[in-house]
């Protein structure tokens, strides 16, 4: 049992770094893997000075994604799922229960003061352990991210390499400004239910800081072309599928995807922020 969830036949538990196991961390992270054997070691060793342990979800990985977590020394835990779910729908509603699954392992083996949701492509930027600290006497139970996609342009879109630092490898980002759900405070009531994708519910007061730069659409433009055929191979057509149909062969951008101005990382970005 990991709380309101169970191991199946298709899981196994793998324990990384069993120091980890048992003891009380400030910030623990979780993840939802698949392929990602290029990015991993980067987002471990970036995230290794922020938090205290990893947990992760990997979902059918056929690259070396799990060796990479269970030899990461922040890596605590690594649920291994070995049966893809070829049906779009489960599938989606797959997502709240692999999360669900992490934070109540997470509960039982490296019980924290906060969670940290991210994703392999995301670099939050910023001190996290100071932002956290400075989080201590206030009435928070979960933050909100500022989130900005990167872009390759014309001048900028050689790709991306294992070895090289993701946070600042693309010079622009568009300005629309999505706002995600990724630290919340270790409280029994928030917990995931399947269906819920990211974010979980139980939280009464949420606040919104910190900046993300975001790199799925920015890789390379062999990634991009993946991403387009993934999305509208795996996920509802109306939804996901119609609008990257729209983007195929058109990964180097010279404006946003919604046809607005790019820009520097800076504060103008920010101050041309388009809430989404």
């Amino acid at each position: 049992m990991a709380g309101l969830w169970q191991i199946r036949e298709s899981e196994t538990v793998i324990t990384g770094n069993e120091t980890l196991l048992g003891q009380k961390h400030v910030l623990v992270a979780l993840t939802r893997v698949r392929n990602e054997a290029l990015l991993l070691p980067d987002t471990l060793d970036y995230l290794a000075g922020q938090v205290d342990a990893i947990l992760a979800y990997d979902d059918a990985s056929t690259d070396d994604t799990v060796a990479i977590l269970s030899a990461h020394p922040k890596v605590a835990l690594v649920v291994a799922n070995r049966q893809w779910e070829e049906d779009i729908a489960a599938r989606k509603l797959a997502e709240g229960r692999h999360r669900g699954l992490l934070l109540g392992l997470a509960r039982e083996n490296v019980p924290h003061d906060w969670m940290l949701c991210f994703d392999p492509d995301e670099r939050v930027t910023g001190d996290l352990r100071g932002f956290i600290a400075r989080l201590s006497g206030q009435d928070c139970d979960a933050v909100r991210v500022r989130l900005f996609d990167a872009y390759m342009t014309p001048d900028d879109h050689a790709p991306y390499e294992s070895g090289r630092a993701l946070l600042d490898f693309r010079r622009y980002f568009g300005p629309e400004e999505r706002d995600i759900l990724m630290l919340w405070r270790n409280r029994p009531q928030i917990v995931f239910a399947e269906g819920d994708g990211r974010t979980p519910r139980g939280m009464e007061r949420i606040t919104t800081d910190l900046y993300c730069q975001h790199y799925g659409k920015s890789l390379s433009v062999a990634h991009w072309e993946e991403t387009c055929d993934y999305y509208i191979k795996h996920f509802p057509f109306d939804t996901y599928g119609k609008k990257w149909t729209d983007r195929k062969g058109r990964a180097i951008h010279t404006e946003s995807d919604f046809g607005r101005p790019l820009y520097a990382w800076d504060e103008t970005l920010f101050a041309n922020a388009v809430l989404m």
